[in-house]
């Protein structure tokens, strides 16, 4: 099985004719994703890689009965383009775009949390279900199925530590690129219960990063809830506070809130086995499920 997105999933891209919507539809499409629809305003009854174009998300779901969207919007747009997917009631929505102002993002989440819709990102790679389907810009190459769940605020880190659990022989079940803003939708919390319900899950591997405090979120519900064995790591153990590293979320004030060692600290306390480097994690892995 998988969360979130499987070989059932029908995708609509918004912003399919701009370059990166084009290149990445062409890329799910060679995956082997089902994507059915594009969403241009003004662009309606065009067509991008084989792909039918309609000008609203709404017409798009209608004709094609899609469930999923990703999001190429430019990030002045971004905000509209989102709210035009929950309209719609889609199931899955993934946010690619990178620069979404953190105050466009905290309208779409009052507006988020009176739907249905799982919300992925913004300003992440998406979601995949290795074998099944990608909804997003992650390397399909790397990924085999598999038992282990993956979720991430980073994606360069969930490449590199996918691909050494490839190697390993550790197939994934679905990975999860949650997104490095301050304000996402689908969070560390909720990836988690979706792997706990999820039977073919055995293990997890949780990547966080400095800033914020949804790692110590997740430790307490790991903590109190999961019992599928989670195994973590934390990217920023040498960041020095008050500068940003990387992600727009990756900062550490100076009060000494969102350091690398106190997400460790909550993790550790929490039976999760953290590991120093992407080597580590996979050897946690493979101490989980031999």
């Amino acid at each position: 099985m998988s969360v979130l997105v499987d070989e059932n999933s029908r995708v609509v891209v918004q912003g399919i004719t701009g370059g990166e919507g084009r290149f990445h539809t062409e890329q799910m499409l060679e995956y082997g994703t089902d994507v059915v629809a594009g969403v241009v305003p003004g662009k309606g009854g065009q067509a991008v890689a084989g792909v039918p174009v309609y000008d609203t998300v709404s017409a798009a779901v209608r004709a094609e009965n899609a469930d999923t969207s990703v999001v190429f919007v430019p990030p002045g747009f971004a905000a509209d383009a989102l709210f035009e997917a929950l309209d719609a009631d889609l199931d899955v929505v993934v946010a690619i775009t990178e620069g979404v102002p953190t105050q466009d993002v905290s309208r779409v989440s009052r507006v988020l949390d009176e739907t249905d819709t799982h919300l992925v990102g913004p300003n992440g790679p998406g979601v995949i279900t290795p074998g099944e389907t990608k909804a997003g810009i992650l390397p399909g190459n790397v990924f085999e199925p598999g038992p282990v769940g993956l979720v991430s605020r980073s994606g360069t880190l969930t490449y590199q530590i996918v691909d050494s659990l490839t190697a390993r022989g550790f197939g994934q079940s679905t990975a999860v690129g949650i997104g490095g803003d301050p304000i996402v939708g689908t969070g560390f919390v909720e990836a988690l219960r979706l792997f706990e319900t999820d039977p073919d899950t055995e293990a997890v591997v949780l990547c966080g990063e400095i800033g914020g405090e949804d790692e110590e979120a997740a430790a307490s519900y790991i903590d109190e809830q999961v019992e599928t064995p989670v195994v973590g790591f934390v990217a920023g153990r040498t960041a020095p506070p008050g500068r940003r590293m990387g992600h727009a979320g990756a900062i550490v004030s100076g009060s000494g809130t969102g350091t690398a060692q106190n997400k460790i600290d909550a993790l550790e306390s929490a039976g999760v086995s953290v590991g120093k480097t992407p080597a580590e994690v996979v050897g946690h892995v493979a101490d989980l499920l031999g």
